[in-house]
């Protein structure tokens, strides 16, 4: 878990100057700024100010700032909740001076400014003078006259596909032959600068309509987690749009120091936004806590938008309390999103979490079949999110552009920082693991064979069972358009045994990655299988089914041990519940049936949030010395939390929401926390319950004013220390 005390930690850094390394310190805050003369003199100041009488003078500057202006509905940005102009690069935009003249093109000498950070400079692409000239060229900064009436001059300005992200400060010089005169600092020309994948010369650039509305302009999802047999979905608010979203995120690039002359380039700030969301190293977003206890912050099963994440975090400069692998995933998926980049939440289950990045997960077992919690460090987690962005890679060789899987958990370090990519996914499922950034971690998170070793008395190990088909068997993301699944799996992979996934394996293994040698051949005439019930509700008892056959002509004894534990979704276990010892004897070709049943009061009182059991069995055939090893992981079901209103629901209305839940279990909840996300985007409503007997439901009600038309997302969550991820939604269209 992360030190909660790092923000302070980095403030008690001793300060390192720059004097003797450079002319100036960094320029990597994009909120300092420089002192800029009204009037710059050449050569020496004159004792009284000169008479400037016939040469231009700015009576006001206008932006087009407005949602429904020319400026904010051509570049896509209408949505941004922010008073300020936002345009995406490489697209141009207008802005009008009001002079106190008319414009004389021929003798005039008008510019336009635009600069960013405390120091900056034209080589560092910081400190930008913007000259008129008759046509604008694609891939450089330029200003043309569109129209000029009377004493208002409009013009069209075009950055470049490349400038650098972030927020400018404008101004509009004038040649003088006194100097340079220009407009006073106004904070109402700022203009925010953003990646543009409508631009083909942006490295950005999406082509498909369609997939930029769901990646760029769509500002909430659907979040899988579970099982690979038992999907779950989670509605989430990434709210990119709404009011300081903006200055949020450009503050998260100023926390990490990201340099601003960095900041146009989609690989870098995709990266530097990988480590600052977490708090591990540089006190960034999210301090991330597993543990199942959230003590001074919020359970990460709690959360239902990066809105409010984001702004907790701008406010108080300090890391917010609490996120796992699905928050770190929908905040960066916000900030990317928020910034221009095309971004989506990928899942990936059954992942491998190998601290070697190699392509053997290890698991270590006693003689007697059970898990050795304290020497198996490998895990397997249930599922793992992380983000996909979409951009060239003209660092990579052609092709290999396109979606890059970039991940904010802080699992592994990559360049003595927690952060992983952006790494090719073409790369990754080619086995190219050379590549940067961090593909062979992510290579071994889809592709990785679990091992199970048997530790004998004497400290020796003997490979057992290798299983080349357990990791990476499904991963999805939402479908352009619709709250539907789509299954992404093989962008990471080919099909298990196929020509192209043994010579993507050997590429791998080519340039590095490690995998384990299969163990001699044993007799395998002995097969198990383990089922469970579907839907199995928390609370209720359940049962283990065990299928043995006997393939052999020979009669087989088989002795099985049966462990239970509840489990961290990391593949962690917490606590055994169960430990149950079976023999077997089947005659020639013999198929036996067997159950086990597993009782609410054996893993009511242990449950961590996910509400995840394993169930690990392991079975040695005596006549053959045959080992199988199964492990059967089931997530238990939870009541959902239900929404519905009454009233008419019609634009200016007041709705009254009526939300719900009855508690599953046979004892009462305590401290439970109802939250209300979707209504106020930037902030949830909170409500406090001191107490919910057992099975008795919970009701509240809150009332809603409709005065937003289009598309209400509500999502609500109920947490409390005996139940997390309790959560319901509902969707209201307002016309």
């Amino acid at each position: 878990m992360s030190d909660v005390g790092g923000d302070n930690a980095s403030r008690s850094r001793p300060v390192v100057s720059h004097v003797g390394r450079c002319s100036t310190p960094s320029n990597n805050n994009n909120a300092e700024e420089n002192s800029v003369p009204d009037f710059q003199y050449f050569g020496l100041v004159p004792r009284s100010p000169p008479s400037l009488q016939g040469f231009l003078e700015v009576w006001g500057v206008e932006v087009h700032a407005r949602p429904d202006d020319v400026n904010k509905t051509q570049h896509h940005t209408q949505f941004y909740d922010c008073s300020n102009l936002v345009v995406r690069r490489g697209q141009p935009f207008r802005i009008t001076i009001t002079i106190n003249r008319p414009y004389k093109a021929h003798t005039d000498k008008l510019w336009v400014e635009l600069l960013i950070g405390r120091y900056p400079s034209a080589v560092k692409g910081t400190y930008i003078q913007i000259y008129l000239q008759d046509e604008l060229v694609k891939g450089r900064w330029g200003a043309k006259v569109i129209s000029a009436h009377g004493n208002i001059l409009t013009l069209s300005v075009l950055s470049p596909a490349d400038c650098i992200v972030g927020t400018f400060r404008m101004y509009v010089a004038i040649m003088t032959s006194h100097g340079i005169r220009r407009t006073a600092r106004d904070r109402a020309t700022d203009i925010y600068f953003i990646f543009n994948p409508w631009c083909e010369e942006d490295a950005v650039y999406l082509s498909d309509e369609a997939q930029r509305q769901e990646y760029v302009m769509n500002d909430v999802g659907c979040i899988y987690y579970g099982t690979t047999t038992e999907v779950t979905t989670r509605p989430w608010i990434y709210g990119q749009f709404e009011r300081d979203v903006l200055k949020a995120c450009i503050y998260v690039l100023d926390r990490a120091r990201m340099p601003l002359q960095s900041r146009g380039c989609p690989i870098k700030v995709c990266r530097v936004a990988s480590a600052v969301i977490n708090s591990k190293d540089d006190a960034g977003v999210l301090v991330g806590s597993w543990d199942g206890t959230y003590a001074g912050g919020v359970a990460p099963t709690a959360w239902n938008s990066s809105v409010e994440i984001l702004l907790l975090y701008f406010k108080h400069r300090q890391p917010v309390c609490f996120g796992q692998c699905w928050v770190f995933a929908a905040v960066l998926n916000t900030v990317l999103r928020c910034l221009g980049l095309p971004a989506r939440v990928v899942t990936n289950f059954s992942s491998a979490h190998d601290n070697n990045a190699d392509l053997h997960t290890d698991i270590i077992l006693d003689p007697d079949g059970k898990k050795m919690l304290e020497l198996t460090k490998d895990s397997i987690w249930n599922y793992h999110c992380w983000n996909e962005c979409w951009m060239l890679r003209p660092d990579l060789p052609s092709g290999y552009g396109g979606w890059q899987a970039v991940d904010a958990t802080p699992q592994e370090t990559s360049e003595g920082m927690y952060r992983c990519g952006p790494a090719s996914v073409t790369a990754i499922k080619e086995g190219q693991v050379c590549f940067p950034f961090d593909a062979p971690f992510v290579y071994a998170e889809v592709n990785s064979d679990v091992v199970y070793w048997t530790q004998h008395n004497d400290g020796s190990l003997v490979k057992g069972e290798v299983k080349t088909d357990e990791v990476g068997k499904l991963i999805l993301t939402k479908e352009v358009g619709s709250d539907m699944r789509m299954n992404i799996t093989d962008l990471y992979k080919y099909p298990e045994g196929s020509v192209e996934e043994r010579s993507s394996q050997a590429k791998a293994i080519e340039y590095g990655v490690v995998k384990p040698e299969a163990p001699m051949e044993q007799p395998k005439d002995v097969s198990v299988k383990v089922q469970v019930d579907e839907n199995i509700m928390v609370g209720s008892n359940f049962t283990l089914a065990l299928e043995f056959n006997n393939h052999s002509n020979e009669r087989r004894s088989v002795e099985v041990q049966i462990t239970g534990y509840v489990m961290f979704y990391t593949g962690v276990p917490k606590v055994q519940v169960t430990d149950d010892n079976l023999e077997v004897e089947m005659e020639p070709n013999e198929v036996q049936q067997t159950q086990v049943v597993i009782k609410s009061k054996d893993y009511e009182d242990k449950l961590v949030e996910q509400l995840s059991l394993e169930f690990l069995v392991t079975a040695v055939v005596a006549e053959t010395g045959q080992r199988l090893v199964i492990e059967k992981k089931i997530t238990l079901h939870i009541p959902k939390l239900r929404i519905s209103v009454e009233g008419e629901v019609a634009y200016g209305r007041e709705v009254s929401l009526v939300i719900q839940f009855t508690n599953p279990f046979t004892k009462p909840l305590e401290d439970l926390v109802l939250r209300i996300d979707g209504l106020d985007l930037t902030r949830p409503d909170l409500m406090l319950f001191s107490r919910l007997p057992e099975n008795e439901t919970l009701k509240a009600n809150v009332s809603v004013d409709l005065r937003r038309r289009g598309r209400w997302k509500i999502i609500g969550s109920l947490d409390c220390p005996a139940l997390r991820q309790v959560g319901g939604e509902l969707e209201l269209q307002v016309q």
